[in-house]
């Protein structure tokens, strides 16, 4: 069953919150900043500042909160599966990513 919400961006975890994300928000798993460039929707490395929108100024730390007025939470769909969790051991993963190279 997949379930829809705001997920931080390092974690993967759902944050409880509805509605904005204000400056000082962070993850309760991981207390990663989650109103920053990666946890944004319009963060893509593959452009000009690593943004969609055409901000002036690079923000340097895309991990760290800043006052970005293009920020909008990324909304993510979270699948069983999709996100694994720290008590799965190398071997677990190491299959796993040998299995998408096989016939």
């Amino acid at each position: 069953m997949a379930t829809e919400g705001l997920i931080c961006w390092n974690c993967g975890r759902a944050t409880g919150i509805e509605g904005r994300v204000a400056r000082a928000d962070s993850c309760e798993n991981c207390l990663a900043d989650l109103r920053c460039c990666r946890g944004c929707r319009h963060f893509q490395p593959g452009r000009r500042f690593q943004c969609m929108e055409p901000v002036e100024t690079n923000i340097v730390n895309k991990e760290k909160s800043n006052f970005c007025d293009y920020f909008q939470m990324r909304d993510v769909v979270k699948r069983p599966g999709g996100i694994r969790s720290s008590d799965d051991s190398k071997d677990d993963r190491k299959s796993s990513f040998d299995d998408l190279f096989k016939d």
